[in-house]
C-alpha cells in the first residue's frame, strides 16, 4: 500500500483569518489547497469563484486544487485557470460536452478532471480518463455537509483504478468526503492517491499529526 498525499479543504478554515489558515497548511505538511466552489444550482450551496482563488494563489505556495460543483463548467474553467488554479476537475454529469472542458482546461496549461458522485456511473465517464490528470471520486454527495463517508464508493476507485492501470495511464485518483485517520488506509489500499480532508484536519488538535496520519 503506498502512502497518499493530502488536500485540506479550506470550507472547514476560519474565513475570517482565511489567509492564516491557508498559509498553515504547508507548515502542517499539507500537499494541495483544496477549494470547493458552488454555485447554489448544480449543488444548494453557494461558496466562492475566481476571486478567492486568485487571493489565495498569492499567499500559498501549494498547487490549487479546485473542485467546480457548478452547472456547464465550460463556462468558466478558462477563468479560473487564469485565476491560479493548478488542478481544476468538475463533475461530467453537469457539462453540456466534458471531452471539450477537459480540453479547455488542458490548453491552458492546468491539470484536470472530472468528479464522480455517488449516484453517478463510472461507467459512463470512463473513457474520459485518457485526459484526466486525476479521477476525484465523492464518498459523500458533493455539496451537502455532515455526511457520513460512504464505504460503497470504494468499489468505484478500485474500477477507475483497474482502468488507470490496463491503459497505463498517469490519472491519479482522489477521493472526497467523509475521510479521516479511521478510514484513510482502507481509501489508500483501494487505489486512492490524494485525500481531501475538511474538518478532520482544521477542527484536530495537532492538523499535522492528522495530514501525517491520512499519508500513511
Amino acid at each position: 500500500m503506498s502512502t497518499a498525499k493530502v488536500s485540506p479543504s479550506i470550507l472547514s478554515a476560519d474565513f475570517v483569518n482565511m489567509e492564516r489558515d491557508v498559509r498553515a497548511l504547508a507548515e502542517w505538511g499539507a500537499d494541495y489547497v483544496h477549494c470547493d466552489v458552488m454555485d447554489g444550482v448544480y449543488v444548494k450551496n453557494l461558496t466562492f469563484g475566481m476571486p478567492m482563488i486568485a487571493a489565495i494563489k498569492k499567499i500559498s505556495p501549494l498547487p490549487l486544487d479546485v473542485h467546480l460543483m457548478i452547472t456547464e463548467p465550460e463556462r468558466y474553467v478558462e477563468a479560473f485557470a487564469d485565476a491560479g488554479a493548478d488542478i481544476i476537475t468538475f463533475h461530467p454529469d453537469a457539462s453540456r460536452d466534458p471531452s471539450a472542458a477537459l480540453d479547455l482546461i488542458k490548453n491552458k496549461g492546468v491539470k484536470c478532471g472530472i468528479v464522480i458522485n455517488p449516484n453517478v456511473k463510472l461507467e459512463d465517464y470512463i473513457h474520459l480518463l485518457e485526459k484526466c490528470d486525476v479521477l476525484l471520486v465523492m464518498s459523500v454527495y458533493a455539496g451537502l455537509g455532515g455526511q457520513k463517508f460512504i464505504p460503497e464508493t470504494l468499489e468505484t476507485v478500485r474500477k477507475g483504478k483497474a482502468y488507470i492501470d490496463k491503459n497505463r495511464l498517469p490519472t491519479l485518483i482522489e477521493i472526497d468526503g467523509g475521510v479521516g485517520a479511521g478510514n484513510a488506509a482502507l481509501c489508500r489500499e483501494a487505489g486512492v492517491d490524494i485525500i481531501v480532508a475538511g474538518s478532520a484536519v482544521y477542527k484536530a488538535a495537532d492538523p499535522a499529526a492528522v495530514i501525517a496520519a491520512l499519508k500513511g
